[in-house]
């Protein structure tokens, strides 16, 4: 993908980012990013932007941390239920094979009740 330069604002201050993503993408985290700044600073006055912009990565990475571990989660669950499926086709498998045999079984012997 071809790297472009997206100018940002966050907290009243502009950062030329580089990036490959798209730039409305770029713009709306930015916005994001703004918006939970302005916010704990109307909470917290006494507050500096670097603070400010502390908590708020601070946030993101514990909302980061999180989602990865549900992701994570999600997957082992979703290799539990592959595994559970892979073995309920098994039994399925041999219980066709045990009712195909005694399907000829009962064919075998309703022939011998037929000879009699």
């Amino acid at each position: 993908m071809e790297k472009k330069t997206v100018n940002i604002r966050i907290a009243g201050s502009t950062y030329p980012i580089i990036t490959e993503d798209d730039a409305d993408y770029v713009e709306e985290l930015a916005e994001l990013i703004d918006k939970e700044m302005k916010m704990i600073a109307q909470e917290s006055p006494s507050l500096s932007t670097t603070q400010c912009a502390v908590l708020v990565a601070l946030d993101k990475a514990d909302a980061c941390k999180k989602a990865t571990a549900s992701a994570d989660n999600l997957r082992a669950q979703i290799k539990d239920y592959l595994e559970d499926s892979a073995r309920s086709r098994m039994e399925v498998d041999v219980a066709r094979r045990e009712i195909e045999r005694l399907n000829r079984e009962i064919s075998t012997l309703r022939n011998k009740l037929a000879d009699k």
